[in-house]
């Protein structure tokens, strides 16, 4: 395992590999087909990166961004990326009307929210691009059956004071990751009644969205005009029953990796961080890994979370704590040879030997979505591969598009 080019004032880092996430975009591109594909990108995509991995995915194939935020929306603007982003999650108040003047597309749920979006568009001396999203069965947003109509007759008065473009219509699925739940069918039919009563009322629509990766990868009576692929794009499963992510022919495409800080010897009987729930049985050679909660670690991989160091896999052993945690070596091809500085891998592609982000999610209880989003952005992202993103001059000796934390991110708050 080659750690490459490293940062000199953290003691981790997240390798992004850019061309698996085109390598993703461009299969998805191709299952979706004809239908066009917007790569979701929101949360800094996945912990990945905002505007390196749009670029990314763009390169690859996918046409739109999708985004949760007004800022996310903003900051692919800001980084130079004028494809066309949805952005569905706003709340009145906001300067939705920064987003209208960037031409970002906005998602409304009500004819309340239409209005809103319409003196936005006002203000910024702009129609809005507007997409109306009509509750299927997730029970989250959109509008209901009931208040459908009136938000479609708000998007019709605004289309004809000059305030909106009418882009699309959409809604989401609630169990996709469940390939042939009726609930599927049973969502598809009331996103067809909603598209039917707008119709009724004079709206036509240029795109029509309702699958996420599982319904891309799984059904292709879901996939209309367009698809927001968002887990499948950097190479993790939807879930276990649509198959894994090697069976589905994905990359995934983040590494988090680290050096030992710390190897010693200890007695048995040696209790290991915090509350001691973890004791040796024997002298027992343990290594002290500098990344803990704070960097996205999950506490819940406490005793479970896979790594892999001194030439072998191991787990974590007791707690783990805010900035570390401690592995134990026992049995590891190199654990006489290990020393402070080796490199630790925590997950990464499995066709490689690593861990898995699902590996993680699985010994956590919990998802690979969650495991990746949530790494911190206090470790820098180094970037691999050319998709999307020239190389400067700083990386032509390395080969990689990044060598450190970028202004592309949009600072480390992002």
């Amino acid at each position: 395992m080659s750690g490459g080019r490293w940062h000199e004032h953290w003691t981790g880092q997240v390798v992004v590999d850019l061309d698996a996430i085109a390598a993703n975009a461009a299969l998805l591109v191709e299952r979706a087909a004809p239908a066009a594909v917007m790569a979701v990108v929101k949360a800094d995509a996945y912990g990945h990166g905002l505007v390196p991995v749009a670029r990314a995915a763009l390169a690859g194939g996918a046409t739109w961004l999708g985004v949760a935020q007004l800022a996310e929306a903003l900051a692919l603007r800001a980084g130079g990326v004028d494809a066309p982003v949805l952005c569905w999650l706003w709340a009145p108040g906001q300067d939705v009307a920064a987003a209208v003047a960037a031409g970002v597309d906005l998602s409304a749920s009500s004819a309340d929210a239409v209005e809103v979006l319409a003196d936005a568009a006002r203000a910024a001396g702009r129609p809005v691009r507007l997409h109306l999203e009509a509750e299927t069965g997730m029970g989250r947003g959109g509008a209901t059956a009931a208040g459908w109509p009136d938000a479609v007759r708000a998007a019709l008065r605004a289309r004809a004071d000059g305030t909106a473009e009418l882009v699309g219509a959409w809604s989401h699925l609630a169990r996709a990751d469940e390939p042939g739940h009726p609930s599927l069918a049973r969502q598809r039919e009331a996103f067809e009644r909603a598209l039917e009563v707008a119709e009724d009322l004079g709206a036509t629509f240029a795109v029509r969205h309702l699958a996420n990766s599982a319904a891309v990868l799984t059904d292709p009576g879901l996939r209309y005009d367009l698809v927001r692929p968002g887990i499948a794009l950097y190479g993790l499963s939807p879930g276990d029953g649509v198959g894994s992510s090697e069976q589905l022919g994905l990359r995934p495409a983040m590494s988090v990796r680290t050096r030992l800080a710390l190897v010693k010897d200890v007695e048995a009987g040696q209790g290991v961080s915090y509350g001691h729930t973890y004791t040796t049985d024997r002298p027992t050679r343990l290594a002290l890994v500098p990344l803990g909660y704070a960097d996205g670690v999950p506490r819940a991989a406490s005793g479970v979370g896979p790594v892999v160091v001194a030439g072998g896999r191991t787990t974590v052993a007791g707690r783990v704590c805010m900035d570390q945690f401690v592995v134990d070596l026992s049995g590891l091809p190199g654990a006489e040879r290990a020393a402070a500085g080796d490199l630790v891998e925590l997950f990464g592609d499995g066709a490689l030997g690593a861990p898995t982000a699902d590996d993680w999610a699985r010994a956590c209880g919990t998802i690979g979505y969650e495991v990746v989003a949530r790494v911190s952005a206090r470790l820098p992202r180094r970037y691999t591969g050319s998709a999307g993103a020239p190389a400067t001059d700083d990386d032509q000796d390395t080969g990689q598009t990044t060598g450190h934390e970028t202004s592309e991110q949009g600072g480390p708050g992002l």
